[in-house]
């Protein structure tokens, strides 16, 4: 079943599903087991309507506000429910597939158990092709050296990014895949260049390679 266009009604009254350690990136596939009451009720909506929500990260110190409305970084991923399945109990497992970056605007008022903000997408900045080039050629290099390491899937780069035909959605691809720091993953969603997500992923790329390598070699980089 194709995804639906992120409408401007949408955006309006976003549902949010708000968690401490997610990032929901363009093109990425989420899975999430849903428990608590409030966002049954989020999703309960979501599926009766357009399947859109937000996944937006808590900020640090949080916990003492759980319940509440602690805040939440205002860059966050918008997806749409892509498969879900309705437990007896009422419990859900819903696979979230990334549509946009948005910005919060506004948080609306408290008129149902879940959050809802009034969001704007977040435009994608165009790099240069060149520098795109160079950044995807120097990480090529590089995940050669890496690929013996990583699971089968993504041990081929060119393969685990097929479909992926541009910048951003290259970017996107690695990110969601490479990156589980909670802060690492929001600084790299909330940046709306996608030549400088490349430079930061090159970056990260390169200390996984020089932490597998033999010392000697690593040493002799870091002269260089």
């Amino acid at each position: 079943m194709p995804l639906p266009e992120l409408e401007e009604r949408d955006l309006a009254e976003l549902p949010i599903f708000p968690l401490p350690n997610a990032a929901l990136f363009p093109g990425a596939a989420l899975p999430l087991h849903v428990f608590e009451p409030r966002y049954r009720e989020l999703v309960r909506e979501v599926l009766g309507a357009s399947k859109v929500m937000a996944i937006a990260r808590l900020m640090p110190g949080y916990e003492g506000d759980y319940e509440g409305r602690p805040p939440i970084y205002d860059v966050c991923g918008v997806g749409a429910i892509e498969s879900h399945t309705e437990r007896p109990d009422g419990r859900f497992d819903i696979t979230l597939r990334g549509l946009a970056r948005v910005h919060i605007v506004e948080e609306l008022p408290p008129e149902r158990a879940f959050r809802r903000v009034r969001a704007e997408l977040l435009r994608e900045v165009v790099p240069a092709r060149a520098l795109v080039g160079a950044w995807q050629q120097k990480l090529a290099g590089l995940w050669e050296r890496l690929a013996p390491h990583l699971p089968e899937p993504v041990r081929d780069l060119r393969a685990f990014t097929r479909g992926a035909d541009d910048a951003a959605a290259f970017s996107d691809r690695l990110a969601a895949a490479l990156v589980a720091d909670p802060e690492a993953s929001q600084e790299l969603l909330a940046e709306p260049d996608a030549g400088e997500r490349l430079r930061i992923l090159t970056g990260r790329v390169q200390e996984l390679v020089d932490a597998l390598s033999p010392p000697s070699v690593a040493r002799d980089r870091a002269l260089n």
